[in-house]
């Protein structure tokens, strides 16, 4: 990439950064519900019974077209499974239900070209489509790389000729986790990579004038995912392509986590106007995937035109690059993202008030306890308080409250700042004075915007700060009133997750109607989800399909009660192989179903012990990670 005037040339990704556009593409029409195009953006999800069990996926694909599934997959492993989805959809559409399925492939081409016949899409992965997966590295020639290439036309192309035939939609699937050893070998585990994994079907497609296509790039790992994305984009415009984007964040997880992660990943590429479908992958039940997807689809249903002031791009969308301000306190330049709460419309100020941000007062010890997930100030208003605070956090008030009193580690909020004095700043995006603020050197800037873009509103002001030369430490401030939870989780990691993502902020303070445990719970689940400061211990859990071998919840949960202390640590849960070693690429540890009531854990890639029994698994779990030295005991 070259640079130029302080400026980066970078290929485009979607049609703007400073205004809510949808990125323009074809209508695919999947039997009768229509793709991209001027349709809304669609959602979906995918079964979790046995797809041979033709009542028990007949059941859950009603439950889940009764919460709002618009499209509904099914996994095909062999051409068994791919035969009963004529049952299957006979069964549906017996009880008035004619929703489109999908089937979803891997390994198996056979499976494939056979349910192409029966169902509206296919979901080919082009990582295991026509290649077996072995962690090994293989130096190429141009022309055996080549030869392997036209090996690979050779058993795709039969599946093209049916889907032309019988008017069937597919979509190439690329995930982070099951690239192919020859796609590693020469691109690395990289999103360049995914994107030249899915270019090699697409090409084939266009070679054979077949465009019936959807394309994805999902990964675990939500920043590999958005430059992915951002990246398949890129090429598609410059090549002339106009495919509908499916988004998702593979192996999200649950509860609170999976939908942090997946807003991270999927709200960054909504809010550039980036996507025509949406799976939320939650280890949960299929339906409960249907009302998160929604809840994120829809904030884009009225969102305006009007666009938040242009600047300049000086930040790689496509690499993990931290756009440094110079540092005040612990706020900018390397340090991790900072956590501010608001505690100014509490009544009164006590050490208790402190307990839900991370903060344990013992009055027998006269000590504070710090916990992994302490935030680091708390704006207090007009509060003053007539205790020690704990050695790490950092106290904001009013400008008039504190000149009254002065405190180590307490610092003002105010209007205009003192070139030399330390304090906090509340800025708006649209209307700030750039060059006024240039002068105030020794202040942290709290960035909000009345933008009904705010997100890339604040992103356009710390731009233009940084073109013009204003370097000060920058905290996102977003403020949400919705009363509903979720909604609120959902909107404040998609606003932040954005910023985060690109690199631009230094901090996040969200205010909210949420309860003060929740609100720090959720600060700290957004910079992790966006790689930007780790607190716990990660969880890359699939979200369960006809091919899982145990109980994904139920194992999730046991899991997750005796590691999550692990602060660091991560580690995938997988139902079954396909979604084994490969897909769960970023973990350390690894916990796969390999055959009925059996268990291999992997250390990384590694397979480390096989076919473990599954009541004696999760504490081999425990003796693997204490054998490499990650194991600490929990606290009392």
């Amino acid at each position: 990439m070259q640079q130029s005037n302080n400026t980066l040339e970078l290929d485009k990704y979607c049609n703007t950064l400073f205004a809510y556009q949808r990125f323009k593409t074809r209508e695919v029409m999947v039997g009768s519900v229509g793709i991209g195009g001027n349709n809304p953006i669609r959602v979906q999800s995918m079964t979790t019974a046995d797809t041979m069990d033709t009542e028990k996926t007949i059941d859950e694909c009603i439950r889940m077209i009764d919460a709002g599934c618009e499209i509904v997959r099914i996994t095909a492993p062999s051409i068994k499974e791919a035969q009963n989805l004529a049952e299957i959809k006979k069964g549906l559409l017996a009880k008035g239900y004619s929703t489109p399925l999908v089937a979803d492939i891997h390994f198996t081409p056979n499976a494939a070209e056979v349910a192409a016949t029966i169902v509206e899409k296919v979901r080919v992965n082009p990582g295991n489509y026509a290649d077996k997966k072995r962690f090994e590295h293989i130096e190429y020639t141009d022309l055996t790389y080549n030869a392997e290439l036209e090996r690979i036309r050779k058993k795709f192309e039969p599946l093209v000729k049916i889907c032309k035939k019988h008017g069937t939609a597919m979509r190439i699937g690329t995930n982070h986790g099951s690239l192919s050893d020859r796609i590693l070998s020469r691109y690395g585990d990289t999103p360049e990579g995914m994107v030249e994994s899915a270019m090699e079907f697409i090409r084939i497609c266009r070679d054979m004038n077949y465009h019936n296509l959807v394309i994805s790039m999902k990964a675990s790992n939500t920043l590999v995912m958005v430059q992915a994305y951002r990246l398949l984009v890129a090429e598609m415009m410059k090549q002339g392509m106009d495919y509908p984007l499916h988004l998702g964040v593979t192996e999200a997880g649950d509860g609170e986590d999976g939908r942090v992660k997946s807003a991270v990943g999927i709200g960054a590429l909504l809010e550039d106007g980036l996507g025509d479908t949406v799976r939320v992958s939650l280890t949960e039940a299929a339906e409960n995937e249907i009302p998160v997807a929604e809840k994120l689809v829809n904030r884009y249903t009225n969102r305006t035109a009007e666009p938040c002031t242009e600047a300049p791009l000086l930040f790689n969308p496509f690499a993990s690059e931290k756009l440094e301000h110079t540092a005040v306190l612990n706020i900018g330049e390397k340090n991790v993202p900072v956590i501010i709460h608001n505690l100014a419309e509490r009544t009164q100020i006590t050490p208790a008030s402190f307990y839900p941000f991370g903060y344990n007062y013992s009055k027998d010890l006269d000590k504070w306890n710090i916990l992994d997930q302490a935030c680091d100030y708390v704006y207090l208003g007009t509060h003053s308080i007539n205790f020690e605070i704990p050695g790490t956090l950092g106290i904001i008030q009013d400008f008039k409250t504190w000149t009254k009193n002065k405190k180590d580690r307490h610092y003002p909020l105010v209007a205009e700042s003192e070139p030399n004095q330390i304090a906090f700043l509340n800025i708006d995006a649209e209307t700030a004075d750039i060059e006024n603020i240039k002068g105030y050197k020794n202040t942290i800037l709290l960035l909000s915007s009345k933008h009904q873009h705010a997100a890339p509103a604040c992103r356009s002001f710390v731009l233009r700060a940084k073109k013009s030369g204003l370097n000060n430490p920058i905290v996102a401030l977003f403020t949400y009133t919705e009363k509903d939870e979720e909604t609120t989780t959902l909107n404040a990691s998609t606003d932040n997750g954005l910023l985060l993502v690109d690199g631009l902020v230094d901090g996040i303070f969200i205010e909210s109607t949420l309860a003060a445990a929740k609100a720090n719970s959720l600060a700290f689940g957004i910079l992790q989800a966006a790689r930007a400061r780790i607190s716990k211990t990660e969880y890359i859990s699939c979200p369960s399909c006809g091919r899982t071998l145990f109980d994904l919840q139920e194992t999730t949960a046991k899991i997750r009660s005796v590691t999550h202390h692990l602060k660091g640590v991560k580690i995938g849960i997988m139902g079954c192989i396909v979604n084994g070693p490969g897909e769960m690429a970023d973990a350390d540890y690894g916990y796969v179903g390999t055959g009925p009531g059996k268990i291999t854990l992997y250390k990384e890639k590694e397979v480390v012990k096989k076919n473990i029994p599954e009541v004696e698994a999760v504490q081999e779990l425990i003796n693997l990670i204490r054998e490499y030295g990650d194991w600490v005991e929990p606290l009392a």
